[in-house]
């Protein structure tokens, strides 16, 4: 197999039916690590809206158990792109997601714009630091993918094609993106928690080269001082330069999932898809004001 060759062959599938397919193909054969990473962004970017962060602050979820609910979270996902929809592995994730979800009163349009960061994010991050751009074919796969999850999830009004998530994304930061403290707590353990991934003398260049990766309104909406321009280049340098070797390498031979990411820590003796996540006390949510 060449290195074009998986590409050719996602071409010759149709996006609306074989979607599924399709983005199984892309995120765990042509890009799984840029998937990994775009979909570490793609939730990061959700606590810059007060809304959000501040309701992840509330459950200290993300400050208290950070690695856990990074581990339960990835492996969730991952099972569905692993299994689908249908299987018995697929329906218990979804139904995990949605249990935990109905703990708490999220905005529509709330969780209309996360779904929609699982589309735009890693297409911004492939098309910036992948080996290769994404096809016209492969965007299509990916919004009907994203529609099938959210129409799981109880989501409504979801958008149709790539360029609507894209343009309710960009409308919605626009207009929502800003500070809160919680929400700065949280982002700031989310920084820390990809820190102690690598030996502790790297922690500070680890930060630095997160933070460098932010776009200029996640800076504001945190305040954060912006990253030295030499520190962006070279971060940004070192991920393109990486694109070209990865493009000289030969195809994958077999697929990588969300559970093999060495990030995941939380279960070095294997897990249950129904034990994951939080277990909230039946008759007693979580109310939240936006």
């Amino acid at each position: 197999m060449k290195r074009y060759d998986r590409l050719r062959q996602i071409q010759q599938l149709d996006p609306e039916r074989d979607f599924l397919e399709i983005y199984r193909l892309t995120s765990t054969y042509e890009f799984p690590w840029d998937h990994t990473r775009a979909l570490e962004l793609a939730l990061y970017r959700t606590y810059a809206v007060p809304s959000i962060g501040r309701l992840l602050a509330e459950t200290a979820e993300l400050t208290d158990r950070c690695q856990k609910r990074y581990d339960d979270t990835s492996l969730l996902l991952g099972a569905v792109v692993e299994h689908g929809f249908e299987t018995e592995d697929g329906r218990t994730a979804i139904r995990r997601v949605n249990q935990m979800h109905q703990r708490y009163d999220i905005a529509d349009d709330d969780m209309r714009y996360v779904l929609c960061t699982f589309v735009v994010v890693p297409k911004r991050w492939i098309d910036r630091y992948g080996w290769r751009r994404l096809s016209e074919h492969e965007l299509r796969a990916t919004a009907a993918y994203y529609r099938a999850l959210g129409r799981r999830l109880g989501i409504k009004e979801i958008p149709e094609s790539y360029q609507e998530f894209e343009d309710f994304l960009d409308a919605y930061e626009e207009a929502h993106f800003g500070w809160d403290a919680g929400a700065r707590q949280v982002s700031d353990a989310t920084l820390d928690l990809m820190a102690s991934w690598y030996p502790r003398p790297l922690a500070g260049a680890v930060r630095a080269a997160s933070l460098a990766l932010l776009d200029e309104p996640l800076l504001r909406a945190f305040r954060y001082q912006p990253p030295a321009p030499l520190t962006r280049t070279l971060v940004e340098s070192a991920l393109r330069l990486r694109a070209r070797a990865v493009r000289l390498l030969p195809p994958r031979r077999t697929p990588h999932y969300a559970r093999q990411n060495p990030e995941i820590k939380g279960y070095p003796n294997g897990f249950r898809l129904a034990d994951l996540g939080t277990f909230p006390t039946p008759g007693c949510p979580v109310h939240h004001e936006n």
